[in-house]
């Protein structure tokens, strides 16, 4: 049997708009059906998404991907950046967040709808819902991809001939998080909790 439930999320990103870098705090909810009986795998599609959202996208900066001057800038002075396919309005981040949320969760939990405002804007609300996402946003990107990744690109080089990497390349089996049970390592197991207490924002 299905069930419906919906989590509250809260982080802070940069962005980069029209030449100018600005931070921002970023608050939705997500609305998601349960989709399979298996009480650790809707653990760990949870788990998944708040570390993505705290590990990934906090305190990264939402560039557009064409603006790759600015992009190389930031990845060479050591800055996560998530390359998003147009200018970073909230509307555009809440359709990426349904996209990827629902690409992580991998069919375990799956992502119907997402309300999102921001200090930037003004608390004005954004309802956007996941057909929408699909309709609006290009079919191929990380948002589309079941992993830790923000960007495209992988890595570039800047002056000094360093290479930057601009993915977070940890796949989920390094922190705990796979479907699979670690029986070698189940420390991490018994830390992954399911709650829906909005107020705990650690991965």
């Amino acid at each position: 049997m299905s069930a419906q439930i919906e989590r509250d999320f809260t982080f802070q990103a940069g962005v980069h708009f029209q030449g100018t870098f600005s931070m921002n705090i970023y608050a939705f909810t997500l609305n998601m059906e349960v989709t399979t009986e298996n009480i650790r795998e809707q653990q760990v599609a949870m788990e998944r998404m708040k570390y993505f959202i705290y590990a990934c996208l906090e305190n990264s900066i939402f560039v557009q991907d064409t603006d790759r001057a600015i992009i190389e800038k930031y990845a060479a002075c050591g800055i996560r950046v998530c390359e998003i396919p147009e200018e970073p309005f909230d509307q555009i981040i809440a359709l990426l967040l349904l996209l990827k949320l629902d690409s992580i969760a991998e069919h375990r939990l799956a992502v119907t709808d997402i309300v999102l405002t921001s200090k930037l804007s003004d608390d004005v609300r954004f309802k956007e819902d996941l057909l929408t996402a699909k309709n609006e946003i290009p079919a191929v990107g990380w948002w589309a991809e079941p992993n830790t990744s923000t960007s495209t690109v992988s890595k570039i080089k800047n002056k000094k001939d360093k290479i930057v990497k601009m993915i977070n390349t940890s796949e989920w089996n390094d922190v705990g998080l796979s479907w699979e049970e670690d029986t070698a390592n189940t420390s991490n197991v018994t830390e992954i909790i399911f709650t829906t207490n909005t107020a705990t924002r650690n991965p």
